[in-house]
């Protein structure tokens, strides 16, 4: 396992320092290969109509607001308070980025040497660009520019969502240290990021004249593939996201694979859980006592496939809804098949032992079996009007 970029670096020979964690790594990734799918599909939805450049007016002219000024100099004194100290301790950094990112530790005087340059900066441009008389700037927006804010919302939805569908699923590490519990970057629940950056994005688009059943059919296949770039930094990693224990032998079928893709014991795991591993020392020196199903790359082979599926029916399909309709079934389905061999709290309903993720992705299949019925009813609806 690789809990950091620097581990795998380590591992190849190169041994340079960054405060970079692997998972975190694959969820940047994710991020950006998401923008590039989404900005593919805007273009080519607006070259066939689906969606239409939208206008923008501005005043232009004006100069800066006295809130402006505030709240450039907040942010230049937190970029600056935490910057210089995390250069001037960086070794301290490296080991803890997010204990250093999420404390009140920071260097005073970086944060007001920024805080000035970015207010300085601020007055420049504002006498730079200020008029006599203000006028009104006009903005054309294709559906690609739009990309950038959605991305925006994805992420901080899908970390507050994902942080707070956690906690609820694991109440007893909340109630045992509930501002760790919120604030670091551990213990984050899928379902619920994209339960709440689901809902920001469609606002979004109803605010922008993006209309909704689009915007998600748009966003269809990039959920799939980031989903599956997401658990490879489960995996690499090692964050808990593994299966039950499997002592079964390996397949036959399977015999040319590595071991590790039948069960796997997670060594140097990120939450260094587990038993000592022999002549290690320092952090990450834990490996689970047994093995175990590597759920997370399991996970990430069928979210290629399934992506690979939407991308390729993605043209074909004309009605509004019915593509994110059938991600909905098909982000269910897999999810619902790997709780079945992975670890996790369970509740119990009428006696039976079912996850949150089952109780979810139970939900999303029926959701996208009726999205299905709705939208191909309406589409006949829209064809007989029409006609």
């Amino acid at each position: 396992m690789y809990p950091t970029i620097s581990e795998f670096l380590k591992s190849i020979g190169i041994d340079l320092p960054l405060p970079i964690q692997t998972f975190g790594f694959f969820v940047a990734i994710a991020f950006g290969v998401a923008a590039w799918l989404l900005s593919l599909e805007f273009s080519r939805k607006q070259k066939e109509g689906v969606f239409q450049p939208t206008v923008k007016k501005s005043i232009i002219g004006a100069p800066a607001a006295p809130t402006d000024y505030i709240i450039s100099g907040i942010i230049g004194f937190l970029i600056g308070f935490k910057i210089l100290y995390m250069a001037l301790n960086y070794s301290s950094f490296v080991d803890d980025p997010q204990g250093t990112l999420l404390s009140l530790k920071g260097n005073i005087i970086g944060g007001i040497v920024v805080a000035a340059s970015l207010i300085y900066w601020r007055y420049r441009d504002s006498k730079a660009n200020e008029l006599p008389k203000l006028q009104v700037a006009t903005q054309v927006l294709n559906a690609k520019d739009h990309v950038g804010n959605i991305i925006l919302l994805g992420v901080v939805g899908g970390l507050v969502g994902a942080k707070i569908f956690h906690n609820l699923e694991n109440p007893q590490e909340f109630l045992r240290d509930p501002v760790d519990a919120l604030l670091s970057f551990s213990g984050l629940t899928f379902y619920g990021g994209l339960i709440v950056a689901s809902v920001l994005i469609i606002r979004y688009g109803i605010k922008n004249k993006l209309a909704p059943l689009n915007l998600v059919d748009t966003a269809a296949p990039a959920l799939m593939l980031c989903y599956g770039i997401g658990r490879i930094g489960c995996q690499v990693s090692g964050d808990g996201d593994w299966g039950i224990v499997n002592l079964k032998p390996k397949p036959g079928w399977m015999s040319f694979l590595p071991d590790w893709m039948w069960s796997y014991k997670f060594p140097h795991n990120v939450n260094d859980v587990g038993v000592p591993i022999a002549e290690c020392y320092g952090k990450w020196c834990h490996e689970l006592p047994e093995p175990v199903y590597p759920t997370s790359f399991y996970e990430t082979v069928m979210s290629v496939i399934l992506f690979l599926v939407l991308w390729a029916i993605r043209k074909k399909i004309r009605t509004p809804g019915l593509l994110f309709s059938i991600y909905l079934i098909f982000n269910g389905l897999e999810r619902f098949l790997i709780e079945s061999i992975r670890v996790n709290s369970l509740y119990y309903i009428f006696g039976m032992g079912i996850t949150q993720a089952q109780i979810i992705s139970t939900l999303l299949v029926i959701t996208g079996i009726v999205g299905i019925w709705y939208t191909r009813k309406r589409a006949k609806e829209v064809e007989s009007w029409k006609s």
